[in-house]
């Protein structure tokens, strides 16, 4: 234990993992074999934004690995804005979190706000942007998955915004394709609840930064949260129905 009362994420790295993570492994172990997102002796560049999800995937990734009858390799990236840069003793945590885990992490310095916005900024403008920053890394270094820590809320969460604001019903896709085959994105926590993510990253102190975000408080992502919570108080399996919904292709990295 440590002085905080929270557990060491060491201890599951040497072996002791409670059953309740090692159901959460398994779950994302499920998701990855139903799309088949991972093959053997594929490379994975994991999508760090220093939050829980990223951080808890990152986990699940590298200790599933430990009885996997394949094996993959493990990168990690993550973008320091230049505008709300990351203080040194959370980069230190983190450096020190990829390396008990033996993934080899790196962190580039980027600008948040680029020229090319001309002075607009806004939350697609900034995805946007780490997705061209993914991309360019991935392309640079011959990697084809990058892996998101976006999870079964946030799947729910995008799917309303683009019913009630887009008139059109899709959502995050748990394999998705770019340039003719060439890159995809994979999110293996699409089935796990935001809740799960929580659980383990306070249970296990995971070192959590939250680089800064002028709408964090603010987008409508944020507004969406109460209203599903009030959906799953009807339902409490109103975020699987969602998902469900939306049959996903299973079979697009099958034969890749």
């Amino acid at each position: 234990m440590s002085t905080s009362g929270k557990t060491d994420y060491r201890s599951l790295i040497r072996g002791d993992i409670p059953p309740w993570v090692m159901r959460y492994i398994k779950s994302v172990g499920k998701t990855i074999n139903t799309y088949s997102m991972i093959k053997e002796n594929d490379e994975v560049l994991l999508a760090v934004s220093g939050g829980k999800d990223s951080l808890a995937l990152a986990l699940a990734l590298s200790l599933r690995l430990k009885w996997l009858p394949v094996s993959y390799r493990l990168r990690a990236l993550m973008i320091n804005w230049i505008e709300h840069p990351i203080d040194e003793d959370s980069k230190k945590r983190l450096y020190e979190y990829f390396s008990s885990l033996g993934i080899d992490f790196t962190m580039l310095d980027e600008h948040q706000f680029p020229s090319s916005f001309n002075g607009d900024f806004n939350c697609y403008l900034c995805s946007r942007n780490r997705r061209r920053i993914l991309f360019e890394y991935a392309a640079e270094n011959s990697i084809r998955l990058i892996a998101m820590g976006h999870h079964l809320d946030d799947l729910v969460e995008t799917s309303l915004m683009n019913l009630c604001f887009r008139a059109s019903f899709s959502s995050m896709l748990p394999v998705q394709d770019f340039f003719s085959g060439r890159l995809f994105i994979i999110r293996p926590l699409i089935e796990i609840h935001e809740s799960v993510t929580k659980r383990l990253s306070d249970y296990y102190n995971l070192p959590v930064v939250k680089p800064v975000c002028p709408y964090d408080q603010t987008n409508i992502r944020s507004q969406l949260k109460p209203i599903v919570k009030s959906l799953c108080h009807i339902d409490s399996l109103t975020r699987e129905h969602i998902y469900n919904a939306h049959h996903f292709d299973t079979d697009i990295l099958k034969n890749s």
